[in-house]
């Protein structure tokens, strides 16, 4: 069994405690039902808000679906000016069977196009290689 990182992100209309932990619900569930996984299979959860997020943390989601043995932690999004707003982010760490490639992350509401702007990784002038996009 392997311990495999999992991304996601999903946008909530306001800044109210019921909007950001269904959301957040929301978010986290597809993350478990699209990668196969129960709640016992997640290690550690890191969940990012936006700056403009502030009603509640969160993880409470997380626990809320079960995710009662899990590392789970909460941190302000770092401040971009431009960037999207109203987005809770997740990385977690999850025990699976799955190999790196299959690993699905998970964008909803809007969030898909914050992977689509990921410029190449430019050249790497040490050894010639080419860059190559950094998100899956």
């Amino acid at each position: 069994m392997a311990v495999r990182a999992v991304r996601g992100a999903t946008r909530v209309d306001v800044d109210e405690r019921e909007a950001i932990l269904a959301s957040t619900r929301e978010l986290v569930a597809q993350v478990l039902d699209r990668n196969d996984l129960k709640p016992s299979d997640v290690v550690s959860v890191v969940f990012t808000a936006t700056r403009d997020l502030s009603a509640v943390a969160p993880a409470l989601a997380a626990r809320q679906l079960g995710l009662h043995d899990a590392a789970l932690i909460c941190a302000q999004e770092m401040w971009v000016e431009g960037s999207m707003p109203h987005v809770v982010r997740l990385l977690a760490h999850v025990e699976t069977e799955r190999p790196r490639e299959a690993v699905v992350n998970v964008y909803l509401r809007g969030t898909e196009v914050l992977r689509a702007d990921v410029p190449p990784i430019p050249p790497d002038d040490r050894t010639g290689s080419e860059g190559e996009r950094v998100a899956r």
